[in-house]
């Protein structure tokens, strides 16, 4: 995709976060867009902001009925050129603590829906032969971090699937395919990340509210859209490090990541029932 200026791109998770970021940055290239969440209010937000005409389409990711109308409303405004799977939720909570109903919810959002979502867009793009599939992963989709069980294993399954998918159709239908791996952006992952219960924890993590803005993490994901990057990694200092390690010399990676696990558990001990987590690096 050597241009975005005049494509068509649907964006997930549009109403906050890399998700707006990315609305606007592509709204600046000319592209139009179909921004999709589940508040109208927030969507004509960045729709002001972004500016244009996008297409709004609220709706539920986790319904299936949801999900067939709103490929059918987006197909009968004209051809989709681009998806970027961004909406997701994310996790602060250690195993030990976890209500299993989390980790269902979170295959859920994080996994189930952005391939609902594919599966249903895929054949108008094989029958143009043509376009552009992207899921916002996380550096939690190559490295298992402590207090984010289920989100890993949603994030490592969506890397794998959407790599199985890229290898069908790249050649085979003209179809790219992206993994976005973000570590610690400027966003409210933290904030909405759910707790042990299930319920949102509320408040952000150091690295994040540090972390790189959202804005320039949506300008290295257009880029990367328009080079045709199968992959692109959105991580700066010690976490790229990481992502390096597991891959070079993964044995002294799982031993930082067992040493930050030792902390968590001693910190849960001493402080008894009172005891909040306090994450480390990566989203």
């Amino acid at each position: 995709m050597p241009t975005l200026a005049d494509k068509t791109v649907w964006i997930t998770g549009a109403s906050s976060g890399i998700g707006r970021a990315l609305a606007l940055e592509l709204a600046r290239r000319g592209a139009h867009l179909i921004l999709s969440g589940r508040r109208i209010d927030a969507l004509e937000a960045v729709a002001r902001e972004a500016g244009g005409t996008p297409l709004l389409l609220p709706f539920e990711a986790t319904d299936p009925a949801a999900v067939a109308a709103a490929v059918a409303q987006a197909l009968a405004a004209g051809p989709v050129d681009c998806l970027i799977n961004n909406a997701g939720v994310s996790q602060r909570s250690l195993v030990v603590d976890t209500d299993p109903a989390v980790y269902r919810t979170l295959m859920e959002v994080d996994f189930f829906a952005p391939v609902a979502l594919t599966v249903a867009l895929l054949p108008h793009m094989i029958a143009r032969g043509s376009g552009q599939i992207a899921i916002v992963s996380s550096l939690a989709g190559k490295i298992g971090t402590p207090l984010r069980a289920g989100y890993c294993a949603a994030k490592h399954a969506c890397v794998g699937w959407y790599e199985a998918l890229r290898a069908e159709v790249e050649t085979a239908h003209g179809i790219g395919v992206t993994v976005i791996l973000p570590g610690s952006v400027q966003t409210e992952v933290a904030v909405n990340a759910l707790s042990a219960d299930g319920s949102a924890r509320g408040t952000t993590d150091a690295n994040i509210a540090a972390g790189m803005p959202a804005d320039q993490a949506a300008t290295i994901i257009a880029d990367a859209l328009e080079a045709d990057a199968r992959e692109v990694v959105i991580a700066e200092g010690i976490e790229a490090q990481a992502l390096h390690l597991r891959t070079t010399a993964p044995d002294t990676l799982f031993d930082l990541l067992a040493k930050e696990g030792a902390r968590l558990a001693t910190a849960r001990t001493e402080q008894g029932p009172d005891w909040q987590p306090d994450p480390g690096k990566v989203r």
